[in-house]
């Protein structure tokens, strides 16, 4: 049986185009018949399965490439920088997107008595000799998880089986992630503890604050760590530091709403915090390849 054709098929049936929400809880489908240009976005903590097409996510500058059969894993909310380079009308890209919740997986780790130990199957990779960075991962699934996968979205074809199978193959799905390559940092999220959980307490709040002015300090009182520790485990966890995290959101926002030709590009950067403009240029076309006026000009707003 090909696990892989029959996660297509069932997303074929169910995915609109673009993003689509199901009726299983925290489970969605994303079908794009085309390839897309760069945009920005923030993942937050989920598990997301492609099958068919490919797509490079960008995350500091580091670009990923994942297609049909790999899965990508996020743990934390992180600024990224998304394309799907590989994709068309007769081959579209294909995706699962599973959202991953602090307390289902705590509740799984209470009951099999696991807070301690660490994934031990599986392989990750972004280049070789390369680590990747403990809130993001992509990797080959193994045929467990994709036939934990396949049944969950065989669910959607018969919704009588909902109510008596649903919970039981999500906890499956989170079980083959805390027993492979990025089952200590899926464990962590399910830790109230945990350093993860500290520092998503300062993360969340330059999400909300990202266009005010930063101060480590703060940050790292509010995950109860002294400075210099709250900046190594950010990077580690990011592979960023608070300052190029807060950078990345308001680059990303700022060509969101360049992209809908609604606003003038010293306006867009003053919006999001910047206070000079020429660094506003300077950093949005570092990361985005181009000036932000191009990205006013090209807009689909614009006549």
């Amino acid at each position: 049986m090909d696990l892989l054709l029959d996660i297509r098929h069932a997303i074929s049936r169910h995915a609109r185009k673009g993003l689509t929400a199901t009726a299983l809880p925290g489970l969605s489908v994303l079908r794009a018949p085309r390839t897309t240009e760069p945009v920005g976005d923030v993942l937050e903590p989920t598990l997301v399965l492609v099958a068919g097409g490919v797509k490079h996510t960008a995350l500091n500058g580091e670009v990923y490439r994942y297609g049909a059969g790999d899965y990508l894993v996020a743990s934390v909310d992180l600024p990224v920088v998304g394309n799907i380079v590989a994709a068309d009308h007769d081959d579209p890209f294909l995706a699962v997107v599973f959202r991953l919740e602090p307390d289902r997986i705590a509740s799984l780790l209470l009951d099999t008595g696991t807070t301690g130990t660490t994934g031990t199957t599986g392989t990750t990779s972004r280049r070789p000799g390369a680590h990747s960075p403990s809130a993001f991962g992509v990797g080959q699934a193994p045929p467990p998880l994709l036939d934990a996968i396949a049944r969950l979205l065989a669910l959607l074809d018969n919704p009588q089986d909902v109510a008596a199978l649903s919970a039981g193959i999500g906890r499956e799905i989170l079980w083959r992630l805390l027993t492979g390559p990025q089952g200590a940092t899926i464990r962590q999220i399910g830790l109230p503890d945990s350093r993860l959980a500290h520092l998503t307490r300062s993360i969340r709040w330059i999400r909300d604050h990202y266009d005010q002015p930063l101060r480590v300090a703060d940050l790292a009182a509010a995950a109860a760590m002294s400075p210099s520790s709250f900046h190594r485990h950010f990077l580690t966890v990011t592979s960023m530091t608070p300052l190029e995290y807060q950078k990345h959101l308001r680059l990303n926002e700022a060509r969101m709403r360049l992209l809908t030709g609604a606003h003038e590009v010293a306006e867009v950067g003053h919006s999001v915090g910047y206070t000079s403009a020429s660094q506003f240029s300077r950093e949005y076309r570092r990361m985005f390849g181009a000036p932000p006026s191009q990205a006013v000009d090209t807009s689909p707003m614009r006549v």
